[in-house]
Order: structure tokens, then C-alpha cells, then sequence
């Protein structure tokens, strides 16, 4: 099966001493991108770097929830500059995260707001994380709310994205309904090892839902080890695991060999509509 890591931070200091056998691990397992996302200025210019070095490695740059109140003037206006690059996929990871709130929550929704227009003025996706406390869903509420208002559900998307997904909702976690939504928004919609977790039930129903062109998979390494996988550090080889998982879900059996291929053709597509126009392949 074709493999591809939507989202997976090699730019992480727990990458710094092998970073290159981890990539070469991917590679022999079979990935042919990754995608590796900025949270802050530091990391968004590492990932730079990496994408620079190695042509299959796709970068994003933005500003996390967990970041917004520390960034400086300085340093979002070097991540509105780095976002032209043509290593630069998308805008992110980004979001709202009211679970941990290492910002507050006004900090927060600005910062989403700015990512958001810099996605938008671009034509490269946002990454969005959202995380609510466990039973609860104000992230996730907020963050539509937020879409909406930014005119990712209208004509301003249309206008710069096309038929591509104006945003990817990264490791997906919340309620059904709250996917269903985002789903006919037109965003892409990304698992990882999260899935795995006591109170992420409805990502099982939702990996159902999502249409196969917006369908992603992701490791977020180096978090969110799946089961199956080492414990400790998780790597973007580890996606096969959560691959194999959403395919269950959708109905394809591991001794289905030509259905597993179809499925990572498809991956591989999605990761393609939703991260290429904005760095041509070839």
C-alpha cells in the first residue's frame, strides 16, 4: 500500500540527533511524502530547512494555539514571508485548543484568525488543531464558528482554493456531527494514532464519513504513538498502522490486497489535490 505522512514534525528536537535514519526509515517503509509542520517561528523555519535538503519532505509554516502568545511581532511577520516559499504546503498547524489553554483564549482566536487569512490570501490550506476537554466540544464549535466567519464555507475559499480542501482538520477528534460538518464545508479531514484513545469512539464513525478525495492519514509524530508501534518516540513509518486502521474501518480487509492498494492510491491522491498545487510535482 502507497503511504504518504500528512503530518508528521521532524523538526522536533526528539528528531535532532537521527533525524536522517528516521527519514531513511520512512522512506523504506514505504512513504513517499511527509508533510512537516511549523508551530512556532523556530519550527517553522526548521521544516524549511528539511524540505530544503530533501525534495520529498513538504513544509508548513504557522503559528499553534499552544504558541500564540508567545510569538513576536518579528517573528509572525518572518512566518508571513516564509508562507510565498515553494516548500511552503500550507499554512500551520494552527487552531484552538480550550483542553491544555497554554494561551488565552482571545490570544488564540486572533491567532487563528491571522493564520487563517494568510491561508487564504496564499491559496495554502490551514492546519487546524482542535482539542476540547474530554466530553466537550467549544473547541470545535468555536472553530467552525471561526470558518464560517472567515469565508471558508463561501466564495472566498472558491476563490483561492478551487476544487481543493481550503483546510485540513489535523488528527481529527470531536463528535460526529462536528465532522459531518466540516466535511461538507469541504475541508480534509486527518487521523493519527489519536484514534486509538478511551473517548475517541466517534473517530471511528467519522473515518466512515469522509470522502476518499479529502481523506488523510498522519503519525503527528513524534506523539501519538499507535498501538502496535514502539512505545516512546513515534515515527512517520508508524503511519502504516493508522492507515491500515481507517482502511478496516472503511470496509477493507487486510487479505484484500487489491483493496489496500486502491486505498493507498487514494491516500496518495489526497495528499496530492490537497498539498500540490501549492508546490508543483516533478
Amino acid at each position: 500500500m502507497r503511504l504518504v505522512d500528512s503530518h508528521g514534525h521532524l523538526n522536533s528536537d526528539r528528531f535532532d540527533d537521527d533525524v536522517d535514519q528516521v527519514i531513511g526509515g520512512a522512506q523504506l517503509a514505504g512513504l513517499e511524502r511527509i508533510l512537516v509542520p511549523g508551530w512556532n517561528h523556530h519550527s517553522s523555519s526548521r521544516a524549511l530547512e528539511l524540505a530544503e535538503a530533501r525534495p520529498w519532505l513538504d513544509a508548513a509554516v504557522g503559528v499553534h494555539p499552544h504558541d500564540a502568545a508567545k510569538v513576536t511581532h518579528e517573528e509572525w511577520a518572518d512566518i508571513c514571508r516564509w508562507a510565498g516559499d515553494a516548500r511552503v504546503v500550507a499554512i500551520g498547524e494552527t487552531g484552538l485548543d480550550s483542553d491544555r489553554m497554554f494561551s488565552p483564549w482571545p490570544v488564540q482566536l486572533e491567532n487563528l484568525r491571522r493564520n487563517l487569512d494568510l491561508a487564504l490570501a496564499t491559496g495554502k490550506p490551514a492546519i487546524l488543531h482542535c482539542r476540547s476537554k474530554m466530553g466537550e466540544r467549544d473547541a470545535q464549535d468555536a472553530l467552525v464558528a471561526e470558518l464560517r466567519a472567515a469565508g471558508f464555507a463561501g466564495e472566498r475559499a472558491q476563490a483561492a482554493f478551487g476544487e481543493r480542501p481550503p483546510a485540513i482538520i489535523h488528527s481529527f477528534s470531536g463528535p460526529v456531527d462536528y465532522a459531518a460538518e466540516v466535511i461538507a464545508m469541504g475541508l480534509a479531514v486527518s487521523f493519527s494514532g489519536l484514534v486509538y484513545r478511551q473517548g475517541e469512539e466517534s473517530s471511528a464513525s467519522a473515518a466512515v464519513l469522509v470522502p476518499s478525495a479529502r481523506l488523510l492519514v498522519e503519525t503527528d509524530a513524534p506523539f501519538l504513538a499507535p498501538p502496535g508501534s514502539p512505545k516512546g518516540r513515534n515515527m512517520p513509518a508508524n503511519v502504516a498502522i493508522t492507515a491500515a486502521w481507517v482502511a478496516g474501518r472503511r470496509g477493507i480487509a487486510q487479505s484484500d490486497e487489491a483493496g489496500l492498494a486502491a486505498f493507498g492510491d487514494s491516500l496518495v491522491a489526497a495528499y496530492d489535490l490537497a498539498f500540490a498545487r501549492a508546490r508543483p510535482r516533478g
